[in-house]
């Protein structure tokens, strides 16, 4: 029975390929652009709005994603995916092209993660042989929204981040030995500490990965040494800072293998303030240098944990507090099929 979000995925469904697209400045700027499958000379794709460009990161890493597989859209049962426009409009265009049953996913820059514990639940069930899931973001169409117009020029704060044009997607399908696979995940609790301030969603999110980290080690009886690395999703600079503070005062070491991909996507670049976000954040970083490790073996177990700040235009406007969510799952190496 499943109790405080733990779950475990005893078929062990595999993550078979992935793909991982982004934009320019990505391409120049970001520390994994040699790992990503895709980049774009021109921000918008070369249409004609960034919503429209979002749609086609999305659209192209998915197609990437079987490309690598060898399968055809037709043999994908389900499409799971998410983004932080309105409505989630990207990703809904990126469903009608695709045409593959859709079921829209948000948990802000979590998204990467829940979007694969869903897909990973269905397989699990033997409910779909096949499934598509991954998170997308585009700095226009997502800045815009929640910072201030992109025109306006605003000196930010050292604690603020950059939203990252970038998408990633996995295919997600029955168990395979060899192959990158989901044996557990956790799924989390929302945490709001009280914040506001829409420039420091590092400091917010953190006390929900860490709330997230010590429920997935004590609900599955593991220790942080148990994992290659722990990688968090976007916490930035400022907020690796604090989640590693908090770590330390319950008593959890945070030794090497703690990472975070936020603080890492620029390569620590001070014209990025605390690092990157965004929900194609965690799916590029995760999709393309840790699944790739783990195709290596430089990895043989990991445990993603993507954080998500659940605030939206209005909820600002009104002066709520930020809500925040962290989703973790656990991927490893296992040599003998569990079907």
């Amino acid at each position: 029975m499943v109790k405080n979000g733990i779950l475990t995925f005893n078929s062990m469904p595999s993550i078979h390929s992935a793909g991982v697209t982004a934009g320019p400045l990505e391409k120049k700027k970001s520390v994994f652009a040699q790992s990503f499958d895709k980049l774009y000379e021109d921000e918008r794709c070369d249409l004609p709005t960034n919503e429209d460009g979002h749609k086609q990161l999305m659209y192209d890493a998915v197609m990437v994603a079987l490309s690598k597989a060898k399968k055809d859209v037709e043999k994908i049962d389900f499409f799971l995916t998410g983004d932080l426009v309105n409505q989630m409009t990207p990703s809904n265009f990126t469903a009608q092209a695709l045409g593959i049953p859709y079921l829209g996913m948000f948990s802000a820059c979590a998204t990467s993660v829940s979007s694969m514990i869903t897909a990973a639940l269905l397989a699990e069930a033997k409910q779909a042989n096949w499934l598509i899931a991954g998170s997308s973001s585009q700095h226009n169409a997502v800045e815009r929204q929640f910072r201030y117009p992109l025109e306006y020029g605003t000196q930010k704060a050292a604690t603020a981040q950059w939203t990252v044009t970038a998408a990633g997607a996995v295919l997600i399908g029955q168990n395979k030995p060899g192959t990158p696979s989901i044996s557990c995940a956790t799924i989390g609790k929302v945490v709001d500490m009280g914040m506001t301030d829409p420039l420091n969603m590092g400091a917010a999110m953190a006390p929900a990965a860490m709330s997230t980290l010590s429920s997935h080690l004590n609900g599955h009886s593991k220790t942080v040494d148990d994992y290659d690395t722990i990688i968090t999703g976007d916490l930035g600079s400022s907020g690796f800072k604090l989640l590693k503070a908090l770590a330390n005062k319950q008593g959890l070491p945070h030794t090497k293998n703690f990472r975070d991909a936020g603080e890492e996507f620029y390569g620590m670049d001070p014209s990025f303030f605390a690092g990157a976000s965004g929900a194609g954040c965690s799916a590029a970083v995760f999709f393309s240098d840790v699944y790739q490790k783990l195709q290596k073996g430089e990895y043989q177990r990991v445990l993603l944990i993507a954080t998500g700040a659940l605030l939206s235009p209005l909820s600002y406007q009104q002066g709520d507090t930020i809500p925040c969510i962290a989703h973790a799952i656990e991927i490893s190496i296992n040599e003998v099929s569990m079907i």
